[in-house]
């Protein structure tokens, strides 16, 4: 049975804690912000830092050095330059939302996507969680974790402003939730371009132009700008100002 033990007791941490010893590993003495992590490479195969980024770096120097233990951090901005000085370093980003450590467990044993890099021992671990592992080298690390944000917390924000705009024509938010899933679906099985529908898609720009009258002007830039990115995903060569003049 492979060793683990994890540096940092937050959700992230938590869930792989969960999803790690239920998938046949032996989670050993993780440890919180309040804890010593000088010995957390000692008598184990992998050391997982869950810490936020910034901690990384300060954590790893902390940890004492163990030739035969890969010690990886599981953020998907940074690169393995944080976990220096150690000789075996990786990088375990699972692709999810973890909102708690439970859900976030049954979420990472569920064919859960991983960004990788570094030490193959990473490998094996996604194969018991049942994973799909795929590959992020440094230099696409900052790209990749922007890809993230924007499927997962600017599509939040954008709730927010359906939310916002939804109240003033006294409708819940939650009324949009099937929508928003139906869409993601057809995006998974279509890909984005053909999963577009909508007046842009169709070139109604007087209903464009209706709803940027009706919306609060507070609201408007968001609009604009989701809708010249849905002009652009169209594969129009003008932009949106220009088709709607």
């Amino acid at each position: 049975m492979k060793r683990v033990r994890i540096v940092g007791a937050g959700r992230v941490g938590g869930a792989l804690r969960l999803a790690l010893a239920a998938s046949g590993w032996d989670v050993v003495g993780s440890l919180g912000r309040a804890d010593d992590p000088t010995a957390a490479a000692r008598d184990v195969e992998l050391v997982l830092v869950t810490t936020p980024d910034g901690a990384i770096a300060t954590v790893a120097g902390r940890i004492a050095v163990e030739p035969g233990t890969v010690v990886a951090h599981c953020s998907g901005a940074q690169t393995l330059d944080v976990l220096a000085p150690h000789p075996r370093v990786g990088s375990l980003h699972p692709l999810l939302s973890v909102s708690d450590a439970v859900t976030g467990a049954e979420r990472l044993r569920s064919g859960c996507a991983f960004a990788l890099d570094g030490d193959p021992l990473l490998d094996g671990l996604v194969a018991d969680l049942g994973g799909r592992a795929f590959r992020v080298p440094a230099e696409a690390r900052a790209m990749y974790h922007a890809a993230a944000v924007i499927a997962s917390n600017h599509l939040v924000a954008l709730f927010g402003q359906v939310e916002r705009i939804a109240a003033q024509a006294g409708v819940p938010v939650d009324a949009y939730v099937d929508l928003a899933r139906q869409t993601l679906d057809n995006v998974e099985r279509l890909g984005p371009a053909a999963a577009l529908t909508g007046p842009v898609a169709r070139g109604d720009w007087a209903t464009v132009c209706r709803h940027l009258r009706a919306i609060d002007p507070s609201e408007r830039a968001a609009y604009e700008a989701l809708a010249e990115q849905a002009n652009r995903l169209c594969g129009r060569a003008e932009t949106l100002a220009e088709v709607m003049a």
